[in-house]
């Protein structure tokens, strides 16, 4: 389950004879529990609790000593960006109606310098918070010269600004916007305060919040306290809200279909194949997986902070999950269970391409999850998303390799009931590939096209895509192998290829338009089927290479 969330930064500067408009700013970079079939029972109690939707969505961002750093001609901390809807109108002063306000609010926001650096007194060090919209109302230049964020000498003299300010122009759209406050230095002093504020938020958008200041003898400055982000019924951020609702009802889709799955298993356990109780593990990982990131939401939305415990094992959930259907899948489209009965030389090959996936997935959905409410920066998100992409590549090329020659075993043999079982399976993988293949080129274009986070309320989709299609994929697989009277037609049996072999070799070696009545003994029969075995096998041999 992923979000992601991009900061804007202040970005290089553009040239103009006047005071222009800023220049666009760009985004900043910013196990596994083997579960049984029995565990239904206990996750059939938590389902009853998802009924129940908290109606309680932005977070609380906590600053411990964070450094500023240079960007251009100023020194920045990020303080946040999120999405955020307009207060709900008409709502009255009672304490449960007022869920409905959204608001920033900064608490015990104090700056501090070390000591040897505090013997001056020093310019303002500023809070901006802006919408996206506004974006462009920060910064300027004088005389064609290089765009800035700081208030220059020149730009000072034309009395459009204060020297060592931000620059900013009041929005045209938005009255009141940017907001921009802050505070000084005395001399000696070693911490600034800021004073408390709230601001209101009666326009829905996505807002950010940047710390500056534009004193270069300002060293070593580190910033503290939080800022609590509230929408109108919670402190969910607002691109994280939707998935709330939506994990939810995945739950009870799990649940839905594990009832299904789970009475099959009751009602025909005799017949019951290895295949089928690898995808009774799948679908109860799913279900807990789900429970877990709707629970993880709802704790996020009503106390504004990530239950990390909670976060990581939703993450461990998912990824064994993946990592076991992409193994099952692997092993399926082998043969294995069906016309081989062990993977042989293969086994250590596919447990070790099992266990780097799971590594590399837990890695990338820890850092992108737990505790996180900024965007990870691109570099570092790239260095972990390849090797994961690189893998499910892999997994791809190895299915569609392994399903060709088991396919061309099955033809061989005539065994048709099986062949046309693995054709349909074919056919539902290769849907599965192009519709992910589509996804992932219009999810490029998404982000490549909303640079500055405006598509915010429709971002939830991508990820919600990613479950549906994995869930549809497994309600195929349940259709295809659930459970019945005829289950065992479809597992490996020595008998049944021996049964074929038999008959198929007579038809090769001796055909004839009626069976013979001969009667014969049995060892006389198990000799001439012995030699007739060894030949057909020769057969299928030349013909399956």
């Amino acid at each position: 389950m992923e979000v992601k969330r991009k900061a804007i930064t202040l970005k290089g500067l553009q040239t103009s004879p006047r005071i222009s408009r800023s220049p666009p700013l760009s985004l900043s970079q910013s196990f596994h529990s083997a579960t049984e079939m029995s565990a239904l029972q206990s996750f059939t109690a938590i389902t009853f609790l998802l009924v129940w939707f908290m109606c309680i969505e932005a977070s609380v961002h906590n600053y411990a000593g964070d450094r500023f750093v240079s960007k251009g001609d100023a020194f920045v901390v990020h303080g946040g960006s999120e999405g955020i809807y307009s207060s709900l109108p008409n709502h009255n002063e009672s304490a449960i109606s007022a869920n409905g306000d959204s608001y920033i609010r900064f608490e015990k926001i104090r700056f501090r310098r070390p000591k040897e650096f505090a013997n001056f007194s020093s310019g303002l060090v500023q809070a901006i918070v802006f919408e996206v919209d506004d974006r462009e109302t920060i910064g300027g230049s004088a005389y064609g010269g290089q765009r800035a964020v700081c208030c220059t000498a020149d730009l000072a003299k034309l009395g459009v600004c204060s020297q060592g300010e931000i620059i900013h122009r009041p929005s045209i759209k938005n009255p009141g916007w940017p907001q921009v406050f802050g505070v000084s230095f005395n001399i000696d002093e070693l911490a600034a305060t800021l004073q408390p504020k709230s601001i209101q938020i009666t326009k829905t958008g996505m807002y950010n919040l940047y710390f500056i200041h534009c004193d270069p003898n300002l060293k070593e400055l580190v910033v503290e306290g939080k800022t609590i982000w509230k929408n109108p019924t919670g402190y969910l951020p607002g691109r994280m809200a939707p998935l709330m609702n939506f994990y939810g009802f995945m739950s009870l889709a799990f649940v839905i279909l594990g009832i299904f799955s789970f009475s099959q298993h009751a009602r025909f356990w005799r017949e019951v194949i290895p295949l089928q109780n690898c995808i009774a593990l799948v679908i109860t990982l799913g279900m807990f997986e789900m429970a877990l990131w709707y629970f993880d939401y709802a704790e996020f939305n009503e106390t504004g902070v990530r239950p990390t415990g909670i976060t990581v094992w939703a993450v461990t959930f998912g990824t064994v999950k993946r990592t076991v259907s992409r193994l099952i899948i692997l092993i399926v489209s082998m043969g294995y269970g069906v016309v081989r009965p062990t993977l042989g030389g293969l086994t250590s090959k596919v447990i070790m391409l099992g266990a780097t996936f799971f590594l590399t997935s837990e890695v990338l959905e820890l850092v992108e999850n737990v505790g996180a409410v900024s965007d990870l920066s691109g570099k570092a998100r790239l260095f972990l998303v390849l090797p994961v992409a690189i893998l499910d590549a892999f997994f791809v090329l190895w299915i569609f390799t392994s399903l060709s020659a088991t396919l061309n075993k099955l033809q061989a043999r005539r065994l048709m009931a099986k062949l046309d079982i693995y054709r349909k399976f074919t056919n539902a993988l290769a849907v599965a590939v192009i519709v992910s293949v589509g996804w992932i080129c219009y999810e490029l274009h998404f982000k490549s096209t909303d640079v500055y986070n405006e598509q915010w309320q429709n971002a939830w989709i991508i990820p919600a895509f990613w479950q549906v299609l994995s869930f549809s994929l497994l309600c195929v697989i349940c259709a295809l192998w659930a459970p019945s009277q005829n289950s065992m037609r479809y597992a490996y049996s020595e008998d049944g290829r021996e049964e074929f072999d038999k008959d198929d070799t007579l038809r090769l070696i001796k055909p004839s338009p009626m069976p013979s009545k001969d009667v014969r003994n049995p060892p006389e029969v198990r000799s001439e089927l012995g030699d007739n075995e060894v030949s057909n096998g020769d057969l299928e041999e030349d013909k399956t290479e």
